[in-house]
Formats: C-alpha cells, structure tokens, sequence
C-alpha cells in the first residue's frame, strides 16, 4: 500500500537510492542493515502504518469512504480486510491510493530532504509497478531472492493464505522486471554475514557517489 514520492525540487537533497523488492524478499532487513550504518532509511510503508493508526492523519477520510468497519479494535485501520478488499474491487484499491498517496509523498520528501547521512535510502516496494510515476531517484537497489524461497518466507506471515499470496503476487512486478530497473542487486538468499559484507560493500559505494556528486 506504498506509494512512490514525488521528484524533490531542492538540489540539496542527499543521493537517494530507491530500496525495492517483491513481497518477502527481504528489504526490511537490508534496510535494517543499511540503517546500522548510519544512513538516513524512509519507508513508504512505515509512513502509511502511521496514517493509519490509531488516530493516525488518514482514518476520518478512510471512514468516510469505506465506513466504520474498516478500523480494528483499536481504532487503526483493519490491513488484513482493507487488502482483501482492494484486490476484490479495483475501484476500492483507487480510493485507498488516493487517500494515502498524497500524505506519503509529502512525508517521504519532508523527510528525505532532511536527511543528514550523504545518501538516503526510499525503502518504496512498488517502485517497479510505479511506470512513470516513479520518484526521481539516484539509484535503484533491488532485493532480490528465488520465487520459492520467496513463497516460503512470505506464508510464514501470520493471517497470509496461499490464495491471498497468489493476488498479491498477481498485482506486483515479476522478478524480471524488477531486476531490468536495478542499478546495483542483493542477493538475499544468502547467509547473514554474506548480506551483511554486501550492504557494506554497497555503502562504501553510494557514499563514493555521494561525495563525487558534491563536489
């Protein structure tokens, strides 16, 4: 339910490598990674939880369109029946985006413009099915594993059926595609430490870029 960012208009945003991946392949670790090192990580996905939390900014209009019942107990939005909901009806899916979209590029850049690391990841897991919409970015790092390993990692999720895998797979770029946008890869179906000497490996890189495109 992510969206992409709009292009940031201020030249003096750090380099910014777009962090992207199908559902389970692990971007959240590598983020994760990446973000132990001191670099500066704006999840999409993060920034929609909080508009949809509990008195987050998106509920009253989320209430409005798709009704009471589309909060939990708790009084956040209920993913689990909203996501059976937008894959049943495209034009519910529109809705969502349009409630959402706005408030995240504008949180996403606010926040990207502030960051203090030389290079800043967008963690964005549509990136791929974005087309022109996609945010203008540096670079584009793609985690990436095999579909099975996938599979397996993704049906661990407490309350994800196989059917529900299936659409959500159905909607969201093929591996291939995913892989012909990518300027640098990680192998996420390797050991950790092997990750791990990847995404230092990589941040000595962007941090070469970064400080190549300021001076």
């Amino acid at each position: 339910m992510s969206a992409p960012a709009a292009p940031l208009a201020s030249a003096r945003r750090p380099l910014v490598v777009a962090l992207t991946g199908g559902i389970a392949s692990g971007k959240s670790l590598v983020a994760s990674l990446f973000g132990a090192l001191g670099v500066a990580v704006v999840d999409t996905d993060a920034i929609a939880h909080q508009l949809t939390a509990p008195g987050g900014e998106a509920i009253a209009d989320l209430c409005a369109a798709f009704g009471p019942d589309v909060l939990d107990a708790d009084g956040a939005m209920d993913r689990a029946a909203m996501r059976a909901r937008v894959f049943a009806d495209p034009a519910a899916r529109q809705t969502l985006e349009r409630l959402l979209h706005g408030r995240i590029r504008t949180i996403s850049q606010a926040a990207l413009l502030a960051a203090a690391s030389p290079y800043a990841l967008l963690a964005i897991p549509l990136f791929a099915e974005a087309g022109p919409d996609r945010p203008a970015v540096d670079r584009v790092l793609v985690v990436d594993c095999p579909e099975q390993l996938q599979r397996e990692r993704a049906l661990t999720r407490p309350g994800l059926t196989a059917a529900q895998l299936d659409a959500i797979l159905a909607v969201q770029a093929r591996r291939e595609q995913r892989l012909a946008i990518a300027d640098e890869v990680i192998d996420n179906s390797v050991s950790v430490e092997a990750l791990q000497a990847r995404v230092r490996q990589l941040d000595d890189f962007y941090r070469q870029l970064a400080r190549e495109r300021s001076a």
